[in-house]
């Protein structure tokens, strides 16, 4: 039989969040930094973004009493880089940081799955019930999507404007990344294990 991951008791009984309070808490601190870059510039945007991403994380926490891996880390580095850009006083470091952590994603997930380890119910933060084989594609598509992402955003901060930067920020790398999630909704529905299943299979990483 082949190995399965599935959802723990710990995570099923974890409080769900609204969806739209979700994403206020995601977008919100992106929305915060695009809003005050506009009128004050990227330090002052930094700022805001540093106390934002924390106050969303610490809410986050309160409603659900668990603490999402990729909010955690993305936190940490946005206080991280963003003390970086105001010590050096230069832009670059904050310009960087979605570069790092996105390349830091992909390589841990391809770099776990090389190790024969599955990270990504751990990464995305997922209650889901998948095959092995379904959650070995998704590491694959996720894992290169992530260095895609880190790509993508050398080329934006490197070719255009830090205003222009700042709105691919707040308004394409999260589109992008909800249309690919939907592409893998087919992959999901095809490994995805029955109730009966999920509950007779051990958790596996």
């Amino acid at each position: 039989m082949d190995a399965r991951v599935e959802e723990s008791p710990r995570s099923a009984a974890r409080p769900k969040v609204n969806p739209l309070l979700k994403l206020v808490l995601e977008m919100g601190p992106l929305v915060a930094f695009f809003i005050t870059n506009s009128k004050f510039g990227i330090f002052p945007a930094t700022a805001v973004l540093m106390v934002c991403v924390v106050a969303a994380l610490i809410a986050s926490y309160v409603l659900t009493k668990h603490w999402p891996v990729m909010p955690v880390v993305t936190c940490v580095a946005v206080i991280f880089f963003g003390a970086l850009t105001f010590f050096f006083h230069d832009e670059l470091f904050i310009k960087l940081k979605p570069t790092i952590v996105n390349a830091i994603f992909g390589a841990a997930l391809l770099g776990a799955l090389a190790y024969n380890k599955l990270l990504l119910p751990v990464v995305l933060d997922s209650v889901m019930s998948l095959t092995e084989e379904g959650w070995r594609k998704l590491t694959v598509r996720w894992g290169l999507f992530f260095f895609a992402l880190a790509i993508l955003n050398e080329i934006v901060w490197r070719t255009q404007t830090t205003d222009f930067w700042v709105s691919f920020k707040t308004f394409g790398i999260m589109p992008l990344t909800v249309v690919f999630a939907l592409t893998q909704i087919p992959v999901i529905m095809k490994h995805e294990l029955k109730e009966e299943e999920a509950g007779k299979s051990p958790e596996h990483f």
